[in-house]
């Protein structure tokens, strides 16, 4: 049985085996320590009955007006606890929190374009993509910026696509 709970400063300790997959991006602690402290109902951790860590969802709420979004930052399974739905779970809980809590008009994420299992399950969710940003990752792979309209935005105008890529020093961060 799988419990979903908030993550706590414990499993920073506990979590590097999530994190092994290659694509999966890691972060510093006092990366993790700040998302823990300013978004904690963005930060959650699914563990099996012995309490281990079988992944975890981090993401924040920003932006402003029409552009107050849900952000998931990283999402990642371990690969022996993937094929359980886990993702799915996590990403769900955080649209809910996103839209019932914060009242965010959509969610977006960024992922790698070459990483397609992780760009089908998020279609699957109802993420399109929303526009490319050229060499997003290490300066070297572009990532896709996918977005999950929610109940705030009635008219969808947060998904409709952007028609060019975009180069990172045109994102707008909040």
């Amino acid at each position: 049985m799988t419990t979903i709970r908030r993550f706590c400063c414990d499993d920073l300790l506990r979590f590097a085996s999530v994190n092994l997959d290659h694509l999966t991006e890691t972060f510093n602690m006092s990366f993790y320590m700040t998302y823990l402290a300013r978004w904690p109902d963005y930060f959650h951790t699914a563990v099996n009955p012995g309490d281990r860590v079988m992944g975890y969802i981090m993401g924040k709420v920003e932006g402003q007006g029409e552009s107050w979004h849900g952000h998931v930052t990283a999402v990642s399974v371990a690969s022996e606890f993937r094929r359980q739905k886990l993702a799915k779970t996590l990403m769900h809980l955080l649209e809910e929190i996103s839209d019932k809590m914060d009242k965010a008009y959509f969610v977006d994420l960024f992922v790698r374009a070459s990483n397609m299992p992780a760009i089908r399950m998020y279609e699957k969710l109802g993420y399109v993509v929303y526009r490319r940003v050229l060499r997003y990752y290490s300066g070297e792979e572009d990532g896709l910026d996918m977005r999950k309209a929610l109940s705030q935005d009635v008219d969808k105008k947060s998904i409709i696509p952007l028609k060019r890529p975009i180069t990172p020093d045109e994102l707008e961060y909040d």
